[in-house]
Formats: C-alpha cells, sequence, structure tokens
C-alpha cells in the first residue's frame, strides 16, 4: 500500500520517528503496516467510559491480525452528568470541538493513515465523525452501548428517574432518603444513559451515516455483541485503507438525508440537529439539516416510541433489531446507494434485514404517528428556527399560550419550583445560554427534568437557546435560533410577555407590540466579549452560530 506513514527513509522525520518506535519495541516489519489510531476517551470520572480500555485491547488485537499497526490515543471525555458540574455545564458543548482539534493534531501530526474512534457519551460521537470528516481519513466508528438500569423498591430505575426525581425532592413529593437509594440502584454497568437521549441518538445515527459496522447500536456496553462489532470494526479498518475509502465518500448528502429520516421517525434527541449539522459543516457537505427536518418531518413517521417518547426501553428498540431494523422499516425512503464502511451500499447491509419486534419498530402504517416526533418551529421568537421533540409532549398540549417566566440562571429557577414560584400556564425562559451567550451554551436541561419531577410538565413550558438533554419530556423549545447573544428575540422577552407555542402549526411566537419591541432593541446593550484566558473565552471568539451547527471557525469555502 501507499501509506502517507511511510516516511523517506534518511529523512529527520524518519530517523527520530523509527528511534522512539524501535525503543517501543516496534519491528521494522511492523513499521511498514498502515498505522492506525484507536481514539480512546477512556476516563475514570464517568461510568460512560470505563469500559473503553477493554474495547480499545479488542480493536487493537485485530488492527494487528488485519495487517495493521495499531496506536492508541487518548482524548477529553465529557460526560452530560459530570462535565456539568462546574460554570453550569458550559464545558459541554465546548468539548464536543475540543475533541475534534485534539484527533486532528494527533493524527495528522503523526500522519496516521487511519482511525478507529471509541464513541460513548453525548459529545464524543458527533466529535469524532466531524474529526472523520474534516480529516478525510480512513474511520470507523464503534459504539460503546449503553448502560443497564437497576430496580428500586421492585420498580425498574435508570439514571433518567435520577435526573427527573430530583425535581420531586425539590418539591417536597421526596425526600432525600428516597432520592438517595434512586442513585444506588439507577445504573448497574457501564455505557450511556440508558433511554433515547443524545448519546443513543448519534450512536443509531452513526450507522444511518455509514460510518459504523451494521448492527452497532443500540447495543449493551461490554456485552459480546457490542465487542464483536469492535473487533469486526478493527478489520475493517485495514480494509477501508487498502481500498482507499475515506469519510467524504461515506459521508454524503444522501447519507445525511438518511440520517435525518432515521432521526425523524425514531424522535431522537433535539440536540441531533445541530451535530448532525456540525458533522456536514466539517466534512464539506452542503446541506442545512434545519430545512431537512422542517421539510420532512411532516412526511416522515415516528416508528418507535422510546423513552422519553413513550413506554419502549432502549434495550428493547436493541431486541428489535436496532437502527439497522429502523433503516431496514425505512428502506423505501432512503438513498440506498450510499456507501458504509463495509465497503458494501446500505442496501446490500440492508438486503437480509427484518424487523424483530413489530410493536417497538412498528410498520409505516401503523406508527406510533403518522409524522414525525421531532420538529423544527419557527415564528416570531425563533425566525431561523428552534427544536422541539413532539414525541414527548402530552397529548392535548400542543397548543399553549402563557405568561414569560424570565431567569437569569437555571438555579434561580430551580428554586423557584422549589418554593412553588412557578405555576401551571406559564413558559419558562432561559436566554443568554447559547454558544456565545454562555460561553459555551449552558445545559438547560436539569430545570426541565425538575419540572418533570415536581409534576408541571404538561402545564408549564420551557423556552430557551440552551441545550435540552435528549432525555427531556415535556413541552420544551430549545435551540431556539438566532441565540439572544447573536441579537436573536429571545433576549428580549420580559417577565409577563404572552408567548404563543402552537406545534401543530409549528410556531413560536412574541405576543407583543411591534414598537415595544422596537424600543426594548434601540435599549440593547451587547455584553462585551471575555478577556479572561479560559478555554470558554477562546471558544466564545471562534464559535459559530447554532444554525452552522456551532463549529468552531471562522470557515470558508476554501477549507
Amino acid at each position: 500500500m501507499n501509506l502517507r506513514s511511510n516516511l523517506t527513509p534518511g529523512t529527520t522525520e524518519w530517523a527520530v520517528r523509527r528511534a522512539q518506535w524501535r525503543a517501543m519495541g516496534i519491528q521494522d516489519a511492523d513499521l511498514e503496516k498502515p498505522k492506525i489510531a484507536i481514539v480512546n476517551s477512556s476516563s475514570q470520572l464517568s461510568i460512560c467510559f470505563t469500559h473503553l480500555d477493554e474495547v480499545a485491547r479488542e480493536v487493537a488485537t485485530e488492527i494487528r491480525a488485519a495487517g495493521g499497526l495499531p496506536f492508541e490515543i487518548r482524548t477529553a471525555a465529557p460526560s452530560d452528568f459530570i462535565t456539568s458540574a462546574g460554570r453550569q455545564a458550559r464545558y459541554l458543548m465546548p468539548t464536543r470541538d475540543l475533541v475534534v482539534n485534539d484527533i486532528e493534531v494527533q493524527v495528522e501530526g503523526a500522519l496516521l493513515d487511519g482511525m478507529v474512534c471509541l464513541s460513548s457519551c453525548d459529545k464524543t460521537t458527533p466529535a469524532h465523525l466531524m474529526a472523520a470528516g474534516r480529516l478525510d481519513v480512513p474511520t470507523v466508528v464503534v459504539i460503546g452501548g449503553y448502560q443497564a438500569g437497576g430496580m428500586c423498591e421492585g420498580v425498574r430505575v435508570d439514571i433518567d428517574d435520577v435526573y427527573e426525581q430530583v425535581g420531586a425532592y425539590a418539591a417536597g413529593k421526596l425526600d432525600l432518603a428516597g432520592l438517595t437509594a434512586l442513585t444506588e440502584h439507577a445504573v448497574d454497568g457501564p455505557g450511556v444513559c440508558a433511554g433515547l437521549g443524545t448519546a443513543n441518538t448519534m450512536h443509531i445515527l452513526a450507522e444511518a451515516l455509514g460510518m459504523t459496522m451494521p448492527g452497532s447500536a443500540p447495543v449493551r456496553a461490554g456485552s459480546e455483541a457490542m465487542l464483536e462489532r469492535a473487533r469486526a470494526a478493527g478489520r475493517a479498518i485495514v480494509a477501508l485503507i487498502a481500498n482507499g475509502q475515506r469519510p467524504r465518500a461515506t459521508m454524503t448528502r444522501e447519507a445525511f438525508e438518511n440520517a435525518v429520516v432515521v432521526d425523524l421517525a425514531i424522535a431522537g434527541s433535539v440536540n441531533s440537529a445541530r451535530h448532525l449539522q456540525a458533522i456536514a459543516v466539517e466534512t464539506g457537505v452542503d446541506v442545512d439539516i434545519y430545512g431537512l427536518i422542517e421539510r420532512l418531518s411532516l412526511e416522515v413517521p415516528m416508528v418507535c416510541a422510546v423513552r422519553p417518547n413513550g413506554l419502549h426501553h432502549v434495550d428493547d428498540l436493541d431486541r428489535a433489531g436496532g437502527a439497522r431494523a429502523v433503516l431496514a422499516r425505512l428502506r423505501d425512503r432512503l438513498h440506498l446507494d450510499v456507501m458504509t464502511v463495509t465497503g458494501r451500499s446500505l442496501g446490500d447491509v440492508l438486503a437480509d434485514v427484518e424487523v424483530e419486534d413489530d410493536t417497538v419498530i412498528r410498520p409505516l402504517a401503523k406508527a406510533f404517528r403518522p409524522t414525525s416526533g421531532l420538529t423544527l418551529v419557527r415564528g416570531s421568537l425563533a425566525p431561523d428556527g428552534a427544536i422541539v421533540k413532539i414525541g414527548a409532549v402530552p397529548a392535548g398540549r400542543e397548543r399553549f399560550t402563557g405568561g414569560a417566566r424570565v431567569f437569569a440562571t437555571e438555579d434561580d429557577a430551580k428554586r423557584a419550583i422549589a418554593d412553588g414560584g412557578i405555576a401551571g400556564g406559564e413558559v419558562v425562559v432561559l436566554a443568554g445560554f447559547g454558544p456565545k451567550g454562555g460561553p459555551g451554551t449552558v445545559f438547560a436541561a436539569g430545570l426541565v427534568a425538575a419540572l418533570n419531577g415536581a409534576g408541571l410538565a404538561s402545564e408549564v413550558a420551557v423556552v430557551t437557546d440552551g441545550e435540552l438533554s435528549g432525555l427531556n419530556r415535556g413541552i420544551t423549545i430549545g435551540q431556539v435560533m438566532p441565540e439572544a447573544a447573536e441579537g436573536g428575540p429571545l433576549g428580549l422577552v420580559r417577565e409577563g410577555d404572552t408567548i404563543v407555542i402552537d406545534l401543530i402549526e409549528r410556531r413560536v411566537d412574541l405576543d407583543v407590540d411591534a414598537a415595544e419591541l422596537a424600543a426594548r432593541r434601540s435599549l440593547r446593550v451587547e455584553p462585551p466579549l471575555p478577556t479572561s484566558r479560559s478555554w470558554l473565552t477562546f471558544y466564545r471568539h471562534l464559535v459559530q452560530p447554532l444554525s452552522a451547527g456551532a463549529v468552531l471557525g471562522p470557515v470558508t469555502s476554501d477549507e
């Protein structure tokens, strides 16, 4: 193979690298083989990542057996439930892009020939796909899998229950002992949250994009099925390098359209839109993910109802055939000629696939909803759009009008819940929570979970330019564009203003006189750019709008 990693003998780069690698025990014959990064985000900070070292070893063994030379590299490991503790979770979204750049430094700096990315919690899967698109070196994504829940007082529980019951505790409906008991039993093994949150959604969409081995998602973390897909990825990456198949030949416009169709059909996480858009930007594909969601959401039925969208669990979806079965169910709506990392087309991959349980992945004619469970809304409050997981909105609450309750921080809003200061019929507004406004997107999901725990999910709406969890349920409108820090109208909302939400017509409007809004706009003072030496400051100066996936820029057509 003509490998870029095989440097010219006698050069400085060749000599110093050979000295380093020979000292590591690498033999001369190995130095001529494809050199492959195993991108591992293993961490002892979070259960999401604790199993990945074993996975890395399995992948490395298969790479060697297939004729490659593996090198394990490490990156940051952002966990939504651990990395969220500091700075109101502002580090979460920026870490996605930090991982992308970390991978670039290590893979491009060393001129490696390909990579296998071990993807687990929310931000690592999009980061790995973004890096694959940017670097365009042969890549296979290995899905880390979902965690098991447990039993608490005879009831099945998982991390989603813990998240929501914090609200019940704040509202006095659950004592600290009860909440503590939940934390003891909610997680029983490694992997990501057990609901159809951002992590499992992005795992499924990675398969829909053709970047994983078939049957990769969702899968129980650490299971034999998960490890076998990892081994297959180790074999596949060597073949991809030999064949010269690169991510930009896999993640085409048609592949992104397939991913959007799947996202809509499963009612994926509200955060998936920004991640898909970011992956497309980094891959150089001219596709408007938000526009596709807006156009296709009325055409694609919701064939799955996995928590928080319904009563099924993610392991039910796994047993029913997972992403591969969903793709098979939707085959008449997909581009089947797109390539996958198997070297085969999607149509060939799906040729013999059948749905194992029609009650979990329903036929199109018997879908849970005739339209998708994820949609885009526009209106005077969100001129460039906002994302709603309509599949998780209580039945009969698609239309909602209420007075605005404006909070500067999520903690202020949570205190209002605990004090009984938020009542049914109100709309909670959290502005200035976007990528620029944070800086670094503020994680507003805890408030929504607290509203659910307090029994207010069907009585109160939330509108924010911040980040929501894919596990959130209720009348929640997130990722309002443009964000307040970019001059978006969400920053003009005042306490008591009337907000009108119509999810049937797909609108969210601020019912305030135009002259009054103009007066408010004239008084608006742009916050100064931060100057402290911090990753969040650097991010604030570089981050692009949500409509561009909140990638780092500037991004030009020449790049």
